[in-house]
This record gives C-alpha cells, structure tokens and sequence, in this order.
C-alpha cells in the first residue's frame, strides 16, 4: 500500500517520493493518521476502507474551494486514491502550535472573508460529502429553510429513527421551524461545515488554521454556532470575526437550531446520551 501511495505522490508532485517514516498520529475518530516523511518532506496521510474513497475526494475539493478564496490557512491536498484494500487522502503536513490570542482574531477576520465567498446556486454544494462518517446531503437549494429542514435536521431525523431514538416533538419542530429562521436574510456563504475546536488551530508560527472540513455553501452562522458547542473558541475569535462581519441580531437564538443538527449527527454516530440533550434542544427551541 504505502509503495503506491509514496508513487501516487511522486507522480503528482513531480519530485520522487520515497517513504522513511510513518509514525501514528491522531486522524480523528474516523480515519487512522500518519506522518509520513523522508529526509526532506513529510505529508499528512489518512486512511480508511477502500469503500470510504468518496470522502476522501469531497474531502480535498472542499479543501481546494476553500483555498480557492484565498482567505484562510487550510491543508493544501496532494493526491487521493485506493491501494490495496485501502483509501487514502494525501495532505501537507502543518506543524501546529498553540497561538495566541492575535492568532485568534486574526482566525475570526479570515473565516469571516471566507464566509463572503458565496454562489449563485444556492443552498448546497456541487457533491454530496460526509459529517463526520455521516452521509451529508448537498442537493442545490434556492431557500434556506427549505434546504436544513430536509437535507439537515430532516434527514439527521430519519437516521436517528433507524437508530432507535424518540423525538416526541420532531414534527412540530420541523413545521415551525420557516418561522424560527423567518426575518433573517440568509446569503448563500461557503462554510467549513464542522467547525469545532479539534478542527481548527494555529501552526507553529501563530498563523490560524482550519482543517477536516464538511463543506457547503449555507448560512455562515452555522459554522459560529459550532464554534460554541463543545467548549467555545478564545473571546478573540469572535471579536475578530465581528470586525469584518458582524452577526445579524437574532442569532443567539438560531445557534441552537443549527447546533441540534451536529447534537442529531453524534447520537446517530455515537448514541448514548446524545438524545436526550437533542430534546432538550427542541424543547428550547420550541419554547
């Protein structure tokens, strides 16, 4: 496998690849990551099934559209591919460091220069990709509501069933929920998609950096409020990001809404106690 993988690289690069070390390193709960290098360069590989190829492929576009805005710090993807009985998606290995909190303001300014970035198509994105290993769907959408109703909460729904969970007020949330999202004028803004906090950092140089991305063009607070979910970012986040792009009012109360379908996603993913903190969720909601 890893003589293919070091070809493929040769290949793609232009400079002749060969392997010398491969240690472990985390890739997520998802996938096994290695550092891989010889004397002079080291990649960032993960691994997973040759049948989990697709994400692998959504995975680097939704890198390259994002490096495509020119806006933030993002793993630039070299190649992707099967060897053996294994896919796998080549990316440049960042060192990453700690930041402070200018590293932080200064991820707020670019993630919000990002968020301007937007399409004509709507709602949506140009593939379906995957949220953590759940299927994401990204059918093209003209209206907001719409499009998370049926291709996020909606369809995080339909799986939780599958799973066993009981979301005594799913309907009555889902009928409401045009008007939750009604008096917010929703641009179409390309977003990371999973923005928590093991999915951003700063290199070793202070520079801020996102990373693993479930990419689509929606409404940029989704990418906010998932910043506050498990843990928040730094204070200088935010502040950063409201200088180039402030909020819309109303967004305290839509964060939940866009937080409950992640919540959803790790009780399909996870189970345990995940169900009951989506019903408390749409409880608040609701109320």
């Amino acid at each position: 496998m890893w003589t293919q993988i070091d070809a493929h690289i040769s290949q793609v690069t232009g400079e002749k690849f060969q392997s010398q070390q491969r240690r472990s390193v985390g890739g997520g709960c998802i996938n096994q990551g290695y550092a891989v290098s010889n004397a002079q360069i080291t990649y960032f590989v993960k691994i997973n099934q040759a049948s989990q190829i697709a994400m692998f492929e959504a995975e680097a576009l939704g890198l390259k559209e994002m490096l495509a805005t020119t806006s933030i710090r993002l793993p630039k993807p070299i190649c992707w591919g099967v060897a053996v009985n294994s896919s796998y998606i080549v990316l440049e290995w960042l060192e990453l460091g700690s930041g402070n909190s200018n590293s932080w303001e200064e991820m707020g300014r670019k993630l919000a220069a990002m968020h301007k970035a937007s399409s004509s198509e709507g709602f949506g994105w140009k593939i379906n990709n995957t949220i953590g290993s759940t299927p994401q769907i990204n059918t093209w959408t003209a209206d907001w509501a719409e499009f998370y109703i049926k291709h996020r909460l909606g369809y995080q729904f339909q799986l939780a069933r599958r799973r066993g969970g009981n979301f005594p007020q799913q309907e009555k949330l889902l009928v409401a929920m045009p008007e939750v999202l009604a008096n917010h004028q929703v641009q179409p803004s390309l977003v990371h998609g999973d923005l928590w906090g093991g999915n951003a950092g700063c290199t070793a140089s202070g520079e801020p950096v996102i990373f693993d991305p479930a990419t689509y063009f929606g409404d940029r607070e989704v990418d906010i409020a998932m910043t506050e979910l498990f843990g928040g970012f730094p204070a200088a986040f935010y502040k950063g990001y409201n200088e180039v792009f402030p909020l819309d009012p109303g967004y305290e109360q839509r964060k939940t809404v866009y937080n409950l379908y992640h919540i959803l996603n790790h009780f399909n993913l996870f189970g345990g106690g995940y169900d009951s903190q989506a019903n408390r969720m749409i409880g608040q909601i609701l109320h």
